[in-house]
């Protein structure tokens, strides 16, 4: 027997509750940031999936949703 394919919903009276997504923080260019093992930078180019941010120049690729990264 396979489980089903969406999740069943929860009783009005149920302790527990639904999941919290994540919220993905945004970036702008210009942005000061900081990363938890390159230290601080600027965003340098907002892309649909991924930010890149200048780490004295080094620029760096953080993909989505930025665990290690933070807006200063």
């Amino acid at each position: 027997m396979t489980p089903p394919q969406t999740p069943r919903p929860r009783p009005a009276g149920s302790p527990f509750r639904d999941p919290v997504p994540p919220v993905i923080p945004t970036f702008e260019v210009g942005d000061r940031v900081t990363h938890d093992k390159q230290g601080m930078g600027r965003v340098v180019e907002v892309q649909a999936d991924a930010v890149v941010v200048d780490f004295n120049d080094r620029p760096l690729r953080v993909l989505s949703p930025y665990t290690k990264l933070s807006k200063l």
